[in-house]
């Protein structure tokens, strides 16, 4: 059962935002598959009246090789319709002038080409997982603690996130451990940053109040967004776990069983 309450806003709405990875599909092995129902989903976003945008945290690939992955499978969707945390960082080092040691999946890298990397005086982290090995996060740690003022960027600080095979750990888990050996605070570029969420809403030209986030992370989607004043809807797909729906400190505004029921209830409302 969806809890429908959420939907009576959806006549003022003049966006939607979606999360990909666990919304639109689940990632795995040969890129992934679809997941049931979410390709005529944006279709029908596509074919309304509102504006539509993709919000990931995704840093396993650059935009171009992200949306052509998505477009494979069939997703309506091109390169400007997508935030991801990489360019927002490359945006952040060149504006404060830093140089970044990186520890990242090899297929973001190029992302980085532009920056300056020669003896960095920062860390970015983002979802590097094979390249999470002990020498490489030993690495990062002597960067950040030979330091005087150690500056650690993490891309998004997720806990996990699910492929077609289970469960994998996310960047946040290996965030949290250099910011405990160096005694830093992490800078986080991506969810749920409130300025990732914003510069969203500023490509839309829209207030937070009439854009809906949908997503299947309840912290980092739901709650980044109702921090920026949007409503947060919440997908039983992806890495939700029925443990979300009593969290102490996050209640969706809605939770819908996946992105295709929650895109009928929005049109249903909208008198599409």
């Amino acid at each position: 059962m969806a809890d429908t309450s959420w939907a009576d806003s959806a006549r003022s709405l003049k966006a939607v935002i979606l999360d990909m990875c666990g919304v639109l599909y689940d990632s795995g092995e040969g890129g992934g598959v679809p997941i049931p129902g979410s390709v005529e989903a944006v279709k029908l976003l596509k074919a309304s009246d509102l504006k539509l945008r993709f919000c990931t945290n995704e840093t396993q690939a650059t935009r171009e090789k992200f949306v052509a992955k998505l477009q494979r499978m069939g997703f309506d969707i091109c390169v400007s319709e997508v935030f991801s945390p990489a360019p927002a960082a490359v945006a952040v080092l060149k504006e404060r002038g830093l140089r970044p040691h990186l520890l990242v999946y090899d297929d973001v890298v190029p992302e980085f080409d532009s920056v300056d990397k020669t003896d960095p005086n920062c860390v970015v982290l983002g979802d590097a997982a094979d390249n999470f090995s002990y020498q490489n996060l030993n690495d990062a740690f002597r960067v950040l603690i030979g330091l005087e003022k150690p500056v650690l960027f993490s891309l998004g600080k997720g806990r996990y996130y699910k492929e077609t095979d289970g469960l994998k750990l996310d960047v946040g888990v290996y965030m949290k451990a250099l910011e405990y050996a160096c005694d830093v605070e992490a800078e986080v570029i991506g969810k749920p940053s409130p300025m990732f969420f914003q510069s969203v809403l500023n490509d839309m030209g829209i207030q937070p109040h009439e854009a809906l986030m949908i997503g299947d992370d309840l912290v980092s989607d739901v709650g980044g967004a109702q921090h920026c004043g949007m409503k947060g809807v919440q997908v039983r797909t992806g890495k939700y776990r029925p443990s979300d729906e009593r969290h102490p400190t996050v209640t969706a505004d809605g939770t819908v069983d996946n992105l295709a029921q929650a895109v009928d209830m929005i049109l249903n409302q909208r008198g599409h």
